[in-house]
């Protein structure tokens, strides 16, 4: 089986990496002939290790990447809400601005002329007493 050159993200790299350094941590046999003198530069880092392997194309991971099936058929439907009618909007919201003024109406909007006439009737205590 040949070796195909696949380009990685770095999360791919990162978890292939993870992989195969906790294996050799395990004593999993190198896939690479690695002198003395180049593990002990490395100082014998299995992370290291495993990124030499995974740069020269020694190991026999890949990835597989599906992507999505292609849908043969017409266009794309699209979900309309029914939306009210104009007029109901408009009825609806002269409803409202009638019921509106109707509790006005009940409620009395007072007048500033009003408060000050309730003010000088408690205040007659104030005046001689």
């Amino acid at each position: 089986m040949t070796h195909q050159e696949q380009n990685f993200t770095k999360y791919e790299r990162a978890r292939i990496l993870g992989a195969r350094a906790l294996q050799l941590a395990m004593n999993a046999p190198l896939l690479l002939k690695i002198t003395d003198d180049d593990l002990a530069k490395i100082n014998y880092d299995v992370l290291k290790i495993a990124e030499v392997e995974l740069d020269s194309g020694v190991l026999p991971i890949s990835i597989k990447k599906p992507f999505p099936e292609k849908k043969e058929g017409g266009k794309l439907k699209r979900d309309v809400a029914p939306r009210p009618a104009d007029k109901k909007v408009e009825n609806s919201e002269e409803n409202e601005e009638e019921k509106i003024a109707d509790a006005g109406e009940i409620m009395e909007l007072a007048n500033p002329e009003d408060e000050g006439e309730a003010e000088s009737d408690d205040g007659g205590e104030s005046d001689g007493e």
